[in-house]
């Protein structure tokens, strides 16, 4: 669980990194980076967890670092939207994967519950803000939404087993 929701936060923090390289200096640049700022603070924690708990981080790190900056670059390249719907598509699947982690945790682990929580809520808050930034008028918002989907879920169910 840890190792996986390391990876996920490694490579959230390396989308917003290339759609920042991107649209830094846009309207969007602040949100973009707060957000980032915010999956810096998950990646923290996560640190933290692999080395408390003593777990191996995914081998695949590296194609994370540059798989995520490339899609962060790719959609932010197609336009303010496209970006948002990238952090839309991404976000949705955190929140379900998240859930589901929460629910499976118990008691005796609190805090790092509660941590999975506090970031599945504030994973919320990027998806409303794509949202709000017109997400869905993107030009074949589906397919890139399914796409990525795809990709986000492909890359969970890897970083859980590599």
């Amino acid at each position: 669980m840890v190792r996986v929701d390391h990876a996920g936060e490694y490579g959230a923090r390396r989308i917003y990194e290339g759609q920042i390289a991107v649209l830094g200096r846009s309207r969007i640049g602040p949100l973009l980076r707060h957000m980032k700022d915010q999956e810096l603070e998950h990646l923290q924690a996560f640190e933290a967890e692999i080395v408390e708990r003593r777990v191996r981080p995914t081998l695949l790190q590296p194609v994370w670092h540059a798989a995520g900056f490339a899609l962060g670059a790719a959609t932010a390249l197609m336009g303010e939207r496209a970006a948002m719907a990238c952090t839309v598509a991404v976000e949705e699947v955190i929140d379900r994967h998240y859930e589901e982690q929460a629910a499976r945790l118990g008691p005796e682990e609190g805090k790092l519950k509660a941590d999975i929580e506090r970031f599945r809520a504030e994973e919320g808050e990027h998806r409303d803000i794509g949202l709000a930034h017109e997400a869905e008028l993107t030009p074949g918002y589906r397919l890139l939404s399914t796409v990525i989907k795809a990709g986000s879920r492909a890359a969970i169910w890897l970083s859980t087993r590599i």
